[in-house]
């Protein structure tokens, strides 16, 4: 049992952590290596206290930006990589703190060129390819530059090339999916003409992982995500692995509430005056909002838990606190635990059942959790 907790923080199951990661090897081949995305502050985790606890069991973290590496490296020296751009003013700084860089534009493989060079540094890099994502990475036909850049380079090691899937956890389609996996192929074997013929390869993150890699080690390394924090990709994926792996959240928000009240009939709450009280209604106050990552889009239709029971919340989110209907408790008093995602007693309020609410996707309910709110490790 934790004692002092703060009035509102971020509860972080090491337990479950573990078990999920655990979890995911299962499905993959032996001897895949595993990464973690660690980035967004763990998906809104906390980076570094994720990062402790998983530098056992696995083989890479992944952030991506300067920013991250810096924080990581307070407490980590595990091989990291960095898929964010890097601008060169700060790529001197990212090779010695120590990482595997993204590569994704000619101009960037020439200024990672110079800097390494001015340094003597030999620089580990990962060649991103557009594989019909349509963002950062080289499409096809300008894979033959690049390599002959990098064939000619002295001071750069090209080690590893990527895709990234845009649709594989609609398990109802795969058309596109296998579209990007002929195209990444296409990729590799370009490599192999140019001599790069040992190159570590990756495209799956975990909906890749569960639904197109499985136990066959089609490459060499996986990405976690989701999956890492109990979170399941599609509600397509969870059915297909339903008695076959469990999936645990990691993640719980708690505070307590400020204030508890009544209010009579025909009282108006919060700003914009969206609702009005039809009788006399006992409310609480709980001391968050969306500065603290609870969207507004929860106004009127969100829930919280109290005493092991749900309560409405009513008017709008505010910055800083929201406003709940606690008529139906009849012991409830100031400090008395609040559960925002989590369970409590009976009852339990799922970032998936938040998403929905507001039309978004389970892990943009965590990662906007402010990184200012304590992460509790128990």
């Amino acid at each position: 049992m934790v004692k002092n907790l703060p009035l509102a923080y971020i509860e972080l199951s090491k337990e479950n952590l573990i078990h999920n990661i655990k979890q995911l090897k299962s499905v993959a081949k032996k001897g895949i290596k595993m990464s973690v995305a660690i980035k967004g502050n763990a998906y809104g985790h906390g980076q570094n206290q994720v990062a402790k606890i998983i530098e056992p069991y696995v083989d890479y973290l992944q952030v991506d930006s300067i920013e991250e590496l810096k924080l990581l490296r307070k407490v980590t020296n595990k091989k990291t990589f960095v898929f964010g751009y890097i601008q060169k003013t700060d790529l001197l700084e990212t090779i010695k703190l120590g990482c595997i860089l993204s590569i994704f534009s000619i101009e960037q493989l020439r200024n990672l060129e110079k800097v390494a060079g001015e340094n003597k540094i030999k620089q580990e890099v990962h060649i991103s390819v557009d594989a019909y994502l349509g963002r950062e990475g080289f499409l096809k036909e300008d894979l033959g530059e690049i390599f002959t850049e990098i064939k000619k380079s002295r001071f750069i090691k090209l080690t590893g090339m990527y895709a990234h899937f845009a649709n594989i956890e609609d398990t109802n389609n795969f058309t596109h999916a296998k579209k990007q996996i002929k195209r990444y192929e296409e990729a590799l074997k370009l490599a192999q003409k140019f001599g790069f013929k040992k190159l570590d390869t990756h495209i799956s993150a975990t909906s890749g992982l569960l639904v197109y890699e499985k136990n066959q080690g089609i490459n060499s390394i996986v990405r976690l995500g989701v999956g890492a924090y109990g979170l399941w990709p599609s509600t397509q994926i969870e059915y297909l692995y339903k008695n076959k792996i469990e999936l645990k959240p990691v993640l719980s928000w708690k505070t307590k509430i400020a204030q508890v009240k009544i209010l009579p009939e025909g009282y108006t709450i919060g700003y914009g005056l969206t609702f009005m009280t039809y009788s006399v209604t006992k409310i609480a106050v709980i001391p968050q909002g969306y500065a603290d990552g609870f969207d507004r889009g929860f106004s009127n239709k969100g829930f919280v838990l109290i005493g092991g029971t749900r309560c409405k919340i009513l008017g709008r989110v505010m910055m800083n606190m929201l406003v709940v209907d606690v008529s139906h408790l009849s012991n409830v008093r100031a400090e008395d635990e609040v559960v925002i995602i989590g369970a409590q007693g009976k009852e339990k309020i799922s970032v998936e059942e938040m998403a929905s609410h507001i039309d978004t996707i389970n892990y943009e309910i965590t990662t906007r959790i402010s990184p200012l709110l304590p992460r509790v490790v128990i």
